[in-house]
């Protein structure tokens, strides 16, 4: 173990090895949140999303969908059917996404579920829709949100009259970068939900503020390298793999796409400082193109 942070150490590349899987990989978050036994997880931190507008006391698991292994690999959508304290029911969406057209994506997705609601009904049906509820997990932030807001409630409304237009379709966007409360500073059971999300990863324990909330302990339970049995292991880090190369492929086109604004720059004379301010390139590189 590391003295300094209690995680195990690789001994041959001497790097310190996460104690829990990353709930941001479609891995972590499927073996989490994907699965019938832990529903009174994604029930409990769901109920916090929705801030009492509705209190969901059971869930099915319509569709758990993993797509591609290309530019739009990384998609992760949980399509649940709910039922709440009053007996109605209704639908969430919760989805862990990159951010690659996320906002275009979210009212795909929702459409698509709305339209599967015509799908096999009866030739007089009334068009009566259930409730549906897009939650986007976000590890990443909109270029274009406020600094201060991570969490963005979005709902039909009339623009004029700032009235909701209709309530039965809305989306919730957490930010999760933007979340960076202590755990001094957690004042509600969302915060604690978020804060074990933003951090799971770099933890070597359980917070002792969360310690004896048996669901929290649940979390890190499932999380917890040494619980995985050896396909799991296995499916996770061939995830990491995926992304990591994901990852690599991306910033080479970034840097092409750099390369060849600086390029175009160059050839209408703009100064060099200039042209490294736009596109991130050094002096040095600059000037070898």
């Amino acid at each position: 173990m590391s003295e300094e942070t209690g995680h195990n150490t690789d001994p041959v590349n001497k790097k310190e090895v996460a104690r829990f899987i990353d709930p941001y990989s479609d891995f972590g978050f499927k073996h989490i949140f994907g699965k019938t036994p832990n529903k009174n997880l994604l029930i409990s931190f769901i109920n916090q999303v929705l801030k009492g507008r509705k209190v969901i006391v059971d869930i099915q698991y319509n569709n758990i969908e993993f797509k591609g292994s290309g530019v739009d690999y990384r998609k992760t959508v949980l399509d649940l059917h709910c039922t709440g304290d009053k007996g109605e029911k209704f639908m969430v969406e919760m989805q862990k996404a990159k951010a690659i057209n996320f906002k275009d994506r979210s009212i795909f997705y929702t459409a698509n579920l709305i339209q599967e609601q015509g799908i096999g009904v009866a030739a007089n049906w009334d068009y009566k829709m259930p409730e549906i509820f897009f939650i986007g997990i976000m590890n990443f932030n909109f270029d274009d949100s406020h600094p201060d807001h991570f969490i963005h409630d979005i709902r039909l409304m009339d623009n004029n009259t700032h009235q909701e237009f209709y309530s039965k379709l809305s989306y919730t966007f957490i930010e999760m970068p933007k979340f960076k409360k202590l755990e001094t500073e957690l004042e509600s059971k969302l915060d604690e939900w978020l804060c074990i999300l933003n951090n799971l990863k770099k933890l070597s324990e359980i917070p002792l503020s969360l310690v004896g909330n048996t669901e929290y302990e649940k979390v890190f339970e499932l999380a917890e390298m040494g619980n995985l049995t050896r396909e799991e292991m296995c499916e996770y880090n061939q995830g990491l793999k995926i992304e990591r190369d994901y990852f690599s492929a991306m910033e080479n086109v970034r840097e092409e796409e750099r390369k060849e604004m600086a390029l175009k720059l160059k050839a209408v004379n703009a100064a060099f400082n200039l042209i490294s301010e736009t596109t991130g390139l050094t002096i040095e590189q600059i000037e070898s193109l």
